[in-house]
């Protein structure tokens, strides 16, 4: 057997050092912040990396203690959350079906739209969505936050998904319409099966989205029973709790859990090719 050069082993052993860096970068916040969840004070800061006399009480304090409203936060979190998947997802996959498919007057001039509502970011807007809001009657309300996520996005995801619609085969729409297919079954039965991968991507990013913001519902969720989990965590590092950290620290761990649930859920979806779902049956 042909040894490989020294180059070759040199070049393998940086490869490897450069993931274990990035490996190791990567790691370290997330531990850090598990031991400082720990802590049994209310600093971030320990000596060790887990602290010695580690302690679960503030885990039970968001759950358990009627100063605390985590319970209600991680419901809302999620529930906005879920439906801006989903209505994320609807939106995007129908729009970008039209103008993937369909030749209609402003196509064109409706895409370039798109393209240059991208350049601009939706926090520039956040004085134009309040008003508005406050003039249908949905201010303080979770469709109105629902509603601006999912509009604001639709540029971005049509491009994205618009475009992997455009390497599906047309054949396959030509197919099934010389066996009866209308435009619908086309849709649910054809396209978006093929489409799972990018679907995928677009409602892992709309679910993820709503779970991190912390402006926009800020502005928007005035009442405390509203709030999502970025906008009540906020309030566990100023004066209302005296600046408790640990707290903070343990509300933020376990918001890292629904995301990694969904991202697992939407696993397999990722790794699965065009060509297997166009040939597969």
């Amino acid at each position: 057997m042909k040894k490989q050069p020294w180059t070759s082993r040199i070049g393998l052993i940086v490869t490897y050092l450069i993931l274990l860096s990035m490996v190791g970068v990567t790691l370290f916040p997330i531990l850090w912040i598990i031991g400082a969840s720990l802590n049994p004070g209310t600093s971030l800061f320990s000596s060790s990396m887990i602290p010695e006399k580690a302690t679960v009480k503030h885990y039970v304090w968001l759950f358990t203690s009627p100063d605390s409203h985590y319970f209600s936060w991680y419901a809302n979190t999620l529930k906005i959350s879920l439906i801006n998947a989903s209505l994320s997802v609807l939106l995007t996959a129908g729009t970008a079906y039209a103008f993937s498919r369909y030749k209609f007057a402003g196509r064109k001039h409706g895409l370039i739209t798109f393209l240059l509502l991208q350049m601009f970011p939706p926090t520039m807007a956040m004085v134009a969505f309040y008003v508005l809001l406050n003039m249908v009657n949905l201010l303080d309300t979770h469709l109105g936050l629902i509603l601006i996520y999912a509009g604001t996005q639709i540029p971005f995801n049509t491009w994205l998904v618009k475009g992997y619609f455009d390497t599906i085969p047309r054949g396959l729409d030509e197919a099934a319409k010389l066996d009866g297919a209308g435009h619908n079954t086309i849709f649910f039965r054809i396209m978006l099966p093929l489409a799972k991968p990018i679907i995928a991507v677009v409602a892992l990013f709309n679910f993820i989205g709503p779970m991190a913001d912390f402006l926009l519902p800020q502005i928007i969720l005035t009442s405390p029973e509203n709030q999502t989990l970025a906008v009540g965590l906020f309030g566990f590092i100023n004066e209302q709790f005296g600046q408790n950290f640990t707290r903070f620290a343990a509300g933020s761990v376990l918001i890292a859990l629904p995301i990694a649930a969904f991202f697992l859920f939407l696993q397999r979806y990722f790794v699965s090719g065009l060509a297997a779902g166009a040939t597969k049956g």
